[in-house]
């Protein structure tokens, strides 16, 4: 399995959009990695990129990026609302698919000894990469910002971990390290003053404010038994945040860094800020995200937000979002794009899903030409998804049924689950044609010496397999829905039981199509025991649909 981890460098120009394009440029012509996003602040003066790929070739990438910001950007004539300290101010790395936070952080740590070392900037490394406790934190080793370096990086106790003990009065010095997901976002205010969003600030993050003696604002700050100032902690952990106006919008805002958002949610996030707002007599009005979002930050909101107005969740992804967007209100400063806001959607190929995408006569009519594919595979995958549309469908009913409200939270879960299975069963409608293209394509390779002919014969029982195992996993998909219907037929909304019994119907018609599918292909495979095992496991999950299916049928009957 490929290695793949995010890059999201800021640099110090938010501006002058030519400067901005030619530093993407240099990521942009890097073999290995693809530019996700790229989010200028005019106020900030500050362009947050995202950008993921290869370990390799997102370090390479950085290293040019970098190299060309320090060639561009002039930090002796920069200004902005952001703390900063370089034309790189910083260059996280963030694993996403099968590598290791360890892993990750030695790759930080080559790309900060090579900035260093090649490119003659300070260069500090922070969080997972930084060995030292004492100074892996990003807001202590960029106190005093750009303009204070130039005596701090003097200090013994803040040489830096590469580079030069001097600070270059062009390119500044930068911060390289290793961390979790990020999520920078901004929270929206009815007021202009910078005050008041910090307070709100105050309350929220996970460092809270200085305890002071008597009036909270201008008295003595309380100090501990060690001289430090005494802190009376936030509501939220994994959450730091400022106060700031900004002048495009006329409005201030609550500038918000999200640590890790298993810890603390964006919803909880908001709504700490809407509770300590009202407290001061202040209004949010809504918030933006600055950069990328991961799809289950915002799908746990919309859940959230669904719960809390007594609805179903088990509802589609996009109608989660959609929750989640107008209840944060993501799209007050303007429209949100979810195709280009959530990292999964981002990272998809613009020829995702192509026959989930197609119209159901486009789809129906495709199965119907003269090419092998689609065919009984993945449409025992589609018939199963809408079987278990159909239950998800009688589960939100009942869910949304009057005078059930004590159930409604029982049928929402069923819902969920539902929902799970069909999108499950989508994803395998394109996997089937998938697997059958990768056999046509093993078929066709060379087999004019002894070489090509084993690598030819090792790709087709490669490719047989997986043709086989992908019906398998819909019969075994489909299954799993079974029990959806039972519940709905026997505890749902009696209006839907004759849905409910189509979808038993469309269930069963997906597992004995898909079981047709995984003998046929079972029997090219030359390991014969592989083959058996498959085999077998279709035969105890076709058996059982049938006798799930006759019980559940039974019920709808006697019902009607």
């Amino acid at each position: 399995m490929q290695q793949i981890i995010e890059c999201v460098p800021n640099f110090s120009e938010g501006n002058d959009l030519s400067i901005i394009k030619q530093i993407t440029n240099e990521i942009e012509i890097t073999e290995g990695v693809k530019l996700l996003d790229v989010d200028p602040g005019k106020a900030t003066n500050r362009t947050v990129v995202t950008f993921v790929g290869t370990p390799e070739a997102v370090i390479d990438a950085a290293f040019r990026a970098i190299k060309k910001a320090a060639e561009l950007i002039d930090m002796s004539k920069h200004t902005g609302e952001h703390p900063r300290m370089g034309a790189t101010d910083v260059c996280p790395l963030i694993p996403v698919s099968n590598i290791s936070m360890e892993e990750t952080a030695a790759f930080a740590r080559r790309l900060a000894e090579r900035v260093g070392s090649e490119l003659n900037i300070p260069t500090y490394l922070y969080e997972a990469a930084q060995p030292n406790p004492s100074r892996n934190n990003l807001s202590v080793i960029r106190a005093g910002e750009y303009e204070g370096f130039f005596k701090k990086i003097k200090l013994p106790e803040w040489k830096p971990d590469f580079g030069p003990s001097v600070m270059p009065e062009k390119a500044g010095a930068t911060v390289i390290g290793a961390r979790d997901f990020l999520i920078a976002y901004n929270v929206n205010l009815n007021t202009k003053s910078t005050r008041l969003a910090n307070s709100i600030a105050f309350d929220i993050r996970e460092n809270g404010r200085v305890k002071r003696k008597g009036n909270p604002i201008t008295g003595e700050v309380e100090l501990d038994a060690q001289g430090e100032p005494v802190r009376v902690p936030g509501l939220l952990k994994a959450c730091k945040a400022i106060g700031w106006f900004i002048e495009e919008y006329d409005i201030a805002q609550v500038s918000i860094n999200l640590t890790n958002y298993n810890i603390t949610s964006i919803h909880k996030c908001f709504d700490a800020c809407c509770g300590s707002a009202d407290k001061r007599g202040l209004r949010v009005t809504g918030s933006e995200l600055v950069g990328l979002i991961p799809l289950k930050a915002l799908t746990d909101a919309g859940e959230y937000y669904l719960k809390k107005q007594g609805r179903s969740i088990g509802v589609s992804e996009k109608e989660k979002i959609h929750i989640a967007v107008k209840s944060l209100g993501l799209d007050n400063l303007g429209p949100f794009d979810a195709s280009k806001k959530i990292i999964e959607y981002v990272l998809r190929d613009a020829k995702h899903a192509p026959l989930v995408n197609m119209k159901l006569s486009t789809f129906v009519n495709e199965t119907a030409s003269e090419s092998a594919a689609p065919g009984g595979g993945s449409v025992s995958a589609a018939i199963g998804a809408l079987g278990a549309a159909l239950g998800t469908m009688v589960a939100n009913l009942s869910a949304a049924k009057r005078g059930w409200e004590e159930k409604s939270s029982a049928f929402s879960d069923w819902a969920d689950r539902g929902q799970k299975i069909k999108d499950r069963l989508l994803y395998l409608v394109d996997e089937d044609t998938a697997s059958f293209n990768a056999v046509m394509l093993a078929y066709s390779m060379p087999k004019t010496t002894a070489e090509e002919k084993a690598t030819r014969s090792e790709a087709i029982e490669k490719a047989n397999l997986y043709a086989t195992q992908i019906p398998l996993e819909v019969m075994d998909t489909a299954h799993g829905a079974l029990p959806l219907i039972l519940a709905m037929v026997t505890l749902g909304n009696q209006n839907g039981i004759s849905d409910a019994g189509v979808g038993a119907l469309c269930l069963q018609t997906a597992v004995e199509g898909a079981y047709l599918n995984v003998r046929i292909n079972a029997k090219d495979l030359k390991d014969r025991m592989a083959a058996q095992q498959l085999m077998e496991q279709g035969k105890q999950l076709s058996d059982s649909t049938k006798i799930r299916l006759q019980e559940i049928l039974k019920v709808v009957h006697d019902i009607l």
